[in-house]
């Protein structure tokens, strides 16, 4: 097995930074004994992610990493919020995703029970996210209010991830949601199917969906090769 990438080196194929986090764990096949991979190691890899996902700026993450070198229980405070937020994401998505086109009175992928109380989970982050909010005058053409997240830079991270995942559910069509098909040799990444027909059925076809095609084809040969005489 090769060594892991970097986070800043992660494909972004979710559709929806709330997405891209989610996939920010391996989630294809296990390994046995090996659990998955987290990309986010540390609090200084998840500052990375954030910005490249962007999140947050280079300038709050600069304000971010400076309270978090100098409180190291506040950065894993923080890391923990984001892991957390990222579980239940994970769950509430799942359960959100349509039984297959192939097997439309199948189960769907995920634990609805579970995703209710994932559910309950991001709503107590998002309130507590909310709770340290500020209206913001935004003089534009036309000038509006906004609410803005991360005012504390000790939670400006988590507070942001919170806002992000409220956005993906309750903006975004949940039915377009998929998962990259780990039967059929995929990666288990979630993302939303944007194609006009809704027929997107890997996260990259330049990654699993080829490697899966690849994987297919050799078993034919071999199959062929083993019923010629």
């Amino acid at each position: 097995m090769g060594m892991p990438l970097d986070v800043c080196r992660l494909p972004l194929v979710g559709g929806h930074p709330a997405l891209d986090l989610v996939n920010t764990v391996e989630r294809g096949a296990p390994l046995d004994g090996e659990p998955p991979h987290d990309y986010l190691t540390d609090a200084s890899a998840l500052l990375r992610w954030t910005v490249r996902a962007g999140l947050i700026s280079d300038a709050e993450a600069d304000r971010a990493g400076a309270v978090w070198r100098e409180d190291p229980a506040a950065a894993q405070a923080g890391l923990a919020a984001v892991r957390d937020l990222r579980e239940g994401l994970h769950l509430v998505l799942l359960a959100a995703i349509q039984p297959s086109a192939g097997d439309p009175d199948g189960p769907g992928e995920g634990d609805p029970i579970a995703a209710g109380a994932a559910l309950v989970r991001l709503h107590e982050r998002w309130s507590g996210a909310a709770a340290r909010a500020t209206l913001v005058l935004d003089r534009g053409d036309p000038p509006r209010i906004r609410l803005t997240y991360g005012t504390v830079p000790a939670m400006l991270i988590p507070d942001r991830i919170a806002e992000t995942a409220l956005d993906v559910l309750r903006t975004a069509d949940l039915t377009r949601v998929r998962r990259c098909p780990v039967p059929e040799g995929g990666c288990g990444w979630l993302f939303l199917d944007q194609s006009r027909n809704g027929s997107r059925r890997w996260c990259r076809m330049a990654d699993c969906g080829t490697a899966a095609k690849s994987r297919r084809l050799t078993e034919r040969r071999r199959a062929a090769r083993a019923g010629t005489p």
